[in-house]
Formats: structure tokens, C-alpha cells, sequence
């Protein structure tokens, strides 16, 4: 087993992926960041903690180990551009989201130190994610890709101003069934919903994972949640789990996975 991610295999057809968890930096790779590097401001943090209710729904997780900073699993091997025209972090960053450098002068990963990464970290996630989904599918006849994140409420950088607390990427209503979607829509009218501001497709629209694997015409169907942080945790360092938060969301939380299982056992294909 790859020491890349953490996995657990479940018994629904709902994989839960967050690979924006991590938070392990090599030591080698340490050496040639600047101290900013060790805060891992940048992460999702405590989506482990807050997901609890994943083992209950009889989902498959799957974690990763590493920060953000050492791979972004959530970007494509060749770097391109998710959001044309607007200003992101790539596959091996190179500055934080507030623009600190992460690297010491001369010292950012060169071709070959790039490529070991992709070996080491992206690849095995990503065959582990597929090989998943690919059982899932086939036990199932269908397969949901929830890929789970969170952001700091305001990043200047990003976008302006705070960011809703539930911001839901389907590709522009391309990687699920719109019927899948519709199915969340009509969760998040619920009493448990009330008190979180929510959009679809707005600054984020999901990441490679999202728009990568889910494939509705191939009974694969994916959705990114980005929360932000100050929903369940404080924002800033030590950026400690905030428990009595994090107990008023996770009910909603549970009512959005559960709609898209609800939605899946009623449109999938007979398994052989």
C-alpha cells in the first residue's frame, strides 16, 4: 500500500476523495522551503474530522497524506490552467495563497525532482481513485464522486470579498446527471441548510478530480464541495477544529451525501 494516501473501502457506491488533507512535507523537501512551508496555512483542514459521518453512509475515503505544497493532487500532470485568465496555485506551487514564497532562492523542484513527485505522490492516489471508482461502478452500476475541500472565507487573492459557505462545482452541470445536482438543490432547501449561504458553478466549479472523473455518460457521477472554513473551524493559526461548529453542519452534511446515494440507487444500471 502506497504511504501517498490513507484509504478505507466502503460499501455504497459514494467515494469521498480530499486531497487537500494532507499534511506531511519530506524532509528533503522541507530543507529547501522557507519556514512558511511548515504552517501548511493552504490546507483543508480537519475534513477527516468533519466527514464522520462517511464510515455511517458505507463510503469508500480516500485521503491524502501529503500538503498541497509538496503535489497538488487536484491539478493536472501538465500543469494547465483550470481557471483561464485568473490567478491560481499549480501542480507544484510555488507561493502560498497569500503569495509568500515557499521556496528559498534557487531551491524550487527542477524537472527531474518534479517528475519524482508525480511518481511518488500523484500517481498513486490517482490509480487508487480510479481502480475505485471502477469497482464501485461495476458492484454498483453506478458510481458518486464527491470530492471534498475547504478555503479560508476570504482570499483577496481568489476571488472578492467572503465566499459562500457552500460553494458546489459540477463543471458547469458536466461531471453528474443534472439530476444529481437537482437532488443537492433540493437538499439544500432543508432546515438544516438555513443557516449557510450556498452556490452552483460559481468560483468554483470543481478542480481536475471533478472535472477529470466525472463522466455521467459512463455512469460516473462527481461534485466538489469547497466549504469554507469558518463553517466548522477557526480560520486562523493554529487553525484549531471547532467542534461546536462542526455539529451544526455535518446534519446538512449527511443530508447531501445521502441525496446523491438516494439519487444513485434510483438511476443505476443493472450489475452483471
Amino acid at each position: 500500500m502506497s504511504t501517498a494516501f490513507h484509504f478505507h473501502q466502503g460499501s455504497s457506491p459514494l467515494l469521498i476523495s480530499m486531497p487537500h488533507a494532507g499534511i506531511e512535507i519530506p524532509v528533503d523537501i522541507a530543507a529547501a522551503m522557507h519556514p512558511i512551508a511548515a504552517v501548511k496555512a493552504d490546507t483543508d483542514w480537519h475534513l477527516p474530522l468533519l466527514y464522520n459521518m462517511a464510515t455511517e453512509l458505507g463510503a469508500s475515503v480516500l485521503v491524502a497524506n501529503y500538503s498541497r505544497y509538496v503535489i497538488d493532487l487536484n491539478r493536472p500532470t501538465d500543469d494547465t490552467n483550470l481557471y483561464p485568465g485568473q490567478d491560481t496555485t499549480g501542480l507544484f506551487p510555488i507561493d502560498t495563497f497569500s503569495k509568500q514564497p515557499l521556496y528559498k532562492e534557487g531551491m524550487q523542484p527542477d524537472e527531474a525532482q518534479a517528475q519524482q513527485r508525480i511518481k511518488q505522490y500523484w500517481q498513486p492516489y490517482h490509480v487508487q481513485l480510479q481502480q475505485e471508482l471502477q469497482r464501485i461502478r461495476q458492484q454498483h452500476g453506478i458510481a458518486v464522486l464527491w470530492d471534498a475541500h475547504s478555503i479560508a472565507s476570504q482570499v483577496p487573492r481568489f476571488f472578492e470579498g467572503k465566499l459562500p459557505d457552500l460553494n458546489f462545482g459540477t463543471a458547469d452541470q458536466r461531471s453528474c446527471a443534472p439530476g444529481m445536482q437537482q437532488a443537492l438543490a433540493e437538499a439544500l432547501q432543508s432546515t438544516e441548510a438555513a443557516r449557510y449561504s450556498h452556490v452552483f458553478n460559481g468560483r468554483f466549479k470543481g478542480g481536475y478530480i471533478t472535472r477529470n472523473y466525472g463522466s455521467p455518460a459512463q455512469d460516473v457521477h462527481a461534485v466538489q464541495l469547497e466549504m469554507s472554513q469558518c463553517v466548522y473551524m477557526n480560520e486562523a493559526e493554529p487553525f484549531e477544529y471547532r467542534p461546536d461548529l462542526a455539529a451544526q453542519v455535518q446534519p446538512l452534511l449527511h443530508k447531501l451525501l445521502l441525496a446523491c446515494l438516494t439519487w444513485a440507487d434510483a438511476n443505476k444500471k443493472a450489475t452483471a
